[in-house]
């Protein structure tokens, strides 16, 4: 104590410097920790570090981790997090990254949604269900493929019945012509881009995109059920055996989107399950499928179960933080997802996704509407915007077909359904001056009399789900249907306030200043091979066989100019012209991507209610 008062007096620090050096020396000591620390979590590349200091598979407070599988080929490799997604680019350019993936179905608005709030940054484990843990290993097949045939009411392909009495017919002649046209398609795409995700026909040659996450040949999986169903045998030897070969998970790119891997990869791959009805071979599972399940699974690794849209595969077990979930994507995973645990007898599968239900039943809905933009993180809309074209649309889609799917057993799917329905009939549906029934957007109570493209689909939809209505519904259901459609049909051949020789309609059309049904703006005035339109017709042939729908269908087949982008999503065909036992309904059920998914007409039926 004596010395600590003597002016001039220093001690010795341990290390024989003096407390101001050695205050300088910590200081020093300290700004270099905290640069190292800083790059560790700051740096692009840093998530391999991150791996030398974070325990693997601890969800610590403040950082976004997620469950992988160890045994993966990928479990050890890592990538950082993703960049911000860029602007939409103008129609017919290419999307730089998967973030971008405006261009297919619920797209024209689906990457415009709103950043979350701070919040979003942090993470915490997932309500919904359990994730898979690293000594559980990658799930295996456990599917009775005898028990699947014979539970089958009618052959896949139909008994070809009228084949010989149609054989002169104009309903075979424009069977034909759809052939030779899906033939024309495969090997274009066969010639200049075989595996990679998309052809460009102007240029001729393969794109790759982004979307995917390092994903290939998403041509090829689109196409399989197609050329299947339209026993194109050469090609669809062609594209099975490109899978069998060449399809590998090994990517490289990391990002993907779950929405677009779920309705193409995980949709498309089921069909190797058909049997061919005709005395052909049987096609065996895609061993893959239930693995490339997996790696969607971490981004459901969120607070509330509610899955993030996009997931980094290349670090196997990283979702992108920081933006709303959509509903259109985190609501169209149902189909895909019950069929995996039917395949695999693995529920994981299924608990994701009952629990986003569970979520949304709890939720507060603006008159009954759902709003497209819902955080994962808190569980709240972040915008009462509501459509049932882009950013909506398949998700209502989706209850419909669950209950479909189910054999008429989800009842939960069932009310969610014809409640939503109910509740856009009372706040969106408007009739126009001139007659046409349209479906309306909701912003906060402000009605945008428009109607996408894509939501057209809804009378098909609304056809789909008359039967089960209540009966004093079901003929105003069908009517509205109709409706729909026409309405719908009146936008291609009303496109611009001319006919169009194509007879193709715009990307979104409008009902305002004395305009009906047709583009008031540049940005809209585009078709992208979008099926929703004959998707509708499809439906409302199959359920009153009205021939005004084929005739409608075959106006689509035409020539019109061309951009150079032959999306994937164009040769999934729907068998529009075949008759009613070819794929039948009550056998199959269409996911939005259009492949075929089976209806489970077992005893083991989920019943969802009862999971809950």
């Amino acid at each position: 104590m004596l010395m600590r008062k003597v002016p001039g007096f220093v001690p010795a620090s341990p290390w024989g410097l003096r407390l101001p050096q050695k205050f300088l020396f910590l200081l020093f000591l300290s700004g270099l920790v905290t640069l190292c620390f800083g790059a560790l979590f700051l740096l692009p590349n840093s998530s391999r570090l991150k791996r030398l200091f974070l325990a693997p598979r601890t969800q610590q407070p403040g950082l976004e981790v997620v469950a992988e599988v160890a045994s993966h080929p990928l479990a050890g490799e890592q990538e950082s997090p993703p960049n911000p997604a860029p602007a939409a680019p103008a129609p017919g350019e290419d999307y730089p990254s998967s973030q971008a993936s405006t261009r297919r179905r619920k797209g024209w608005l689906r990457r415009t949604h709103p950043t979350g709030p701070r919040e979003e940054a942090t993470a915490a484990r997932s309500s919904g269900g359990t994730a898979l843990r690293p000594q559980e290993g990658s799930i295996s097949f456990s599917f009775d493929f005898n028990a699947f045939r014979s539970r089958l009411r009618h052959p896949v392909l139909g008994t070809g019945a009228h084949e010989i009495e149609d054989s002169q017919s104009l309903v075979r002649t424009q069977r034909e012509k759809i052939k030779e046209m899906m033939r024309f398609a495969w090997q274009s795409y066969r010639r200049y881009a075989m595996g990679k995700n998309e052809l460009r026909p102007l240029t001729k040659d393969g794109y790759e995109g982004n979307m995917f996450g390092g994903l290939s040949g998403a041509t090829v999986i689109d196409s399989l059920d197609t050329l299947y169903l339209m026993e194109l045998k050469e090609e669809f030897q062609e594209a099975k055996a490109w899978v069998e070969e060449n399809f590998h998970l090994n990517v490289v790119t990391g990002e993907a989107s779950l929405f677009e891997v779920n309705i193409r990869y995980i949709g498309g791959t089921p069909l190797s399950l058909l049997p061919d009805g005709r005395g052909g071979e049987l096609l065996l599972p895609c061993p893959w499928t239930i693995r490339l399940g997996e790696k969607l699974l971490p981004a459901f690794n969120t607070p509330t179960g509610i899955p993030k849209g996009i997931v980094n595969f290349k670090s196997w077990g990283w979702a992108m933080a920081g933006s709303s979930s959509i509903l259109a994507e985190f609501g169209s995973l149902h189909l895909e997802f019950l069929h995996l645990t039917e395949l695999s007898g693995n529920q994981i599968f299924a608990e994701k996704v009952r629990h986003i239900r569970k979520v949304l039943r709890k939720i507060d809905k603006p008159f009954g509407l759902y709003p497209n933009f819902l955080s994962p993180v808190s569980g709240n809309w972040m915008q009462h915007h509501v459509s049932v074209g882009g950013l909506g649309d398949s998700f209502y889609e989706y209850l419909i077909k669950s209950w479909l799917m189910s054999a008429k057993t989800d009842t939960e799917a069932k009310d969610m359904y014809y409640e939503a329905l109910e509740a856009i009939e009372s706040h969106l549906l408007n009739v126009s001056p001139g007659g046409l029934t349209y479906i309306a957007e909701w912003r906060g109570g402000i009605l945008d009399h428009k109607m996408g493209h894509l939501a057209c689909f809804s009378g098909g939809m609304i056809a789909l789900g008359a039967e089960d209505a209540k009966e004093e519904k079901r003929a105003h259901y069908r009517e509205l249907a109709a409706q729909i459609t026409k309405t719908c049909h009146e936008s291609y051949a009303l496109w611009l306030l001319i006919p169009t020789d194509t007879k193709l309609g715009p990307e979104a059309f409008w009902f305002n200043s004395g305009r009906e049904a047709v583009a008031t703006q540049l940005s809209e005035s585009y078709y992208i091979l979008r099926p929703e339109v004959v998707e509708s017709y499809m439906y409302l042939w199959r359920q009153t066989h009205n021939p005004i729908y084929r005739e409608w269908g075959w106006e689509v087949v035409m020539r019109p100019n061309h951009d150079n982008k032959q999306q994937t999503f164009f040769l999934v065909s729907l068998p529009f012209v075949s008759e009613d036992d070819t794929l039948s309904l009550e056998d199959w059920v269409f996911n939005t991507e259009a492949h075929p998914l089976p209806v489970n007409h077992s005893d083991k039926a989920l019943r969802t209610e009862d999971q809950l």
